[in-house]
């Protein structure tokens, strides 16, 4: 199994004046290689593919201008166009967007390839950079394939390790979880537990605002400008780096004490649209956490399970089956009409999409609410039952 690990290094004084020059040259070619490639495509309607793009590098290598290419390793630069390509691949095959340019003020990286660096288990020596100062949190044993350096925009610099490493799954678990999650409580278990998130935008908001406003005041170019971006900058790093702990240590939980975990699939994207909900769902992490959970459980032998999003599982009773015709979101509690029982609206939920995963597994295919006709002029009420299978 292909996986990342990465780790926080401290580079010297000249070191990091060869990792700017190597992430501008990385940034440089991948910009050409996009024009020359755009360029053709919409003034001749040709197709340049790598090879082509590669033949044009060496030729611009060997201007005088471009003698500076000398000064820093030819493998993160070939390893541009190498990227290059594959976003082209994923604009024409994946769906993705059309692949856009590199800029300065966001994350710079370079990737290096077996040729460009020595790895002798303990230390890292990088071409024309040198030995790297890493931080060791953790140990791999195979030797890396790939070697990625990088830096934030806070001024960070980070390398990561490609390994391909075999991994020991998790001893069986006998545990069973449903998860419903939402804004005013992050994640809400079948089990009746609940987890808040720690919201760190809206906790870190007023100080981004002081923190915006002093850099819009600065004069564009201006080193006082660039003190000001980098101030921004690590007020975002702080809000990621908690968000990213929490999201962690909450994933990693569920799936060691859980064999089985049953997510409702939300429209994300969809609802990052909407201007007044984005900021409150951008700040919760939503997606991330799905990500986490799915690759967690295909690590360690775990089953995850989908929920098709309009399944009613906030309206079900748990305990009955039977749906409410509606539900609104300020009501956070309430009494099933059929049953009598109370229910906790996100808690209910939760269970829903658990009793749904395992059926899914069960019997396969989608779970969606079986609708009985009513007669007309009869007593509204719910007779809906969640069906999972005939």
């Amino acid at each position: 199994m292909v996986r990342g690990f990465q780790y926080r290094f401290y580079p010297t004084r000249a070191q990091k004046a060869v990792l700017a020059k190597t992430f501008g040259c990385a940034r440089y070619v991948y910009n050409w290689a996009l024009n020359l490639r755009s360029t053709a495509w919409r003034e001749r309607q040709e197709r340049i593919g790598y090879s082509r793009t590669s033949a044009a590098l060496t030729e611009l290598k060997r201007l005088p201008e471009t003698a500076w290419f000398n000064e820093v390793s030819s493998v993160p630069v070939q390893q541009s166009l190498r990227h290059l390509q594959t976003a082209f691949v994923n604009f024409r095959q994946n769906g993705a967007e059309y692949p856009s340019f590199k800029k300065r003020g966001n994350r710079q990286s370079a990737e290096f390839t077996r040729s460009g660096f020595q790895w002798d288990g303990n230390t890292l020596t990088v071409a024309k950079i040198g030995k790297l100062a890493i931080r060791w949190s953790r140990r791999f044993s195979m030797h890396p394939s790939a070697v990625d350096l990088s830096r934030t925009p806070a001024g960070r610099y980070y390398v990561s390790f490609r390994v391909d490493e075999p991994l020991d799954p998790m001893p069986a678990a006998e545990g069973a979880i449903g998860i419903d999650l939402g804004l005013t409580c992050f994640a809400a278990l079948s089990d009746g537990s609940k987890h808040e998130a720690p919201r760190p935008l809206r906790r870190k908001m007023a100080q981004l605002k002081r923190a915006q406003k002093a850099l819009s005041r600065k004069r564009k170019g201006s080193k006082n400008r660039n003190k000001a971006r980098i101030r921004v900058a690590k007020i975002h790093q702080k809000i990621t780096d908690v968000r990213r702990d929490f999201l962690h240590n909450l994933s990693t939980r569920l799936v060691r004490e859980n064999q089985t975990i049953a997510v409702e699939d939300l429209n994300v994207r969809g609802m990052m649209t909407n201007h007044s909900l984005a900021g409150a769902v951008g700040d919760s992490g939503w997606g991330e956490f799905v990500r986490q959970l799915q690759y967690k459980c295909e690590w360690h032998g775990r089953t995850f399970v989908h929920i098709d999003r309009w399944c009613p599982s906030s309206k079900t009773c748990s305990a009955c089956g039977a749906v409410v015709d509606s539900l609104p979101l300020d009501v956070r509690a309430w009494t099933c009409p059929e049953c009598g029982v109370e229910h906790d609206r996100d808690i209910n939920a939760a269970r829903n999409i658990l009793a749904a995963g395992l059926a899914v597994i069960a019997c396969g295919g989608d779970v969606r609410p079986e609708r009985r006709s009513r007669r007309k002029g009869s007593r509204r009420r719910s007779t809906n039952r969640l069906v999972a299978c005939a």
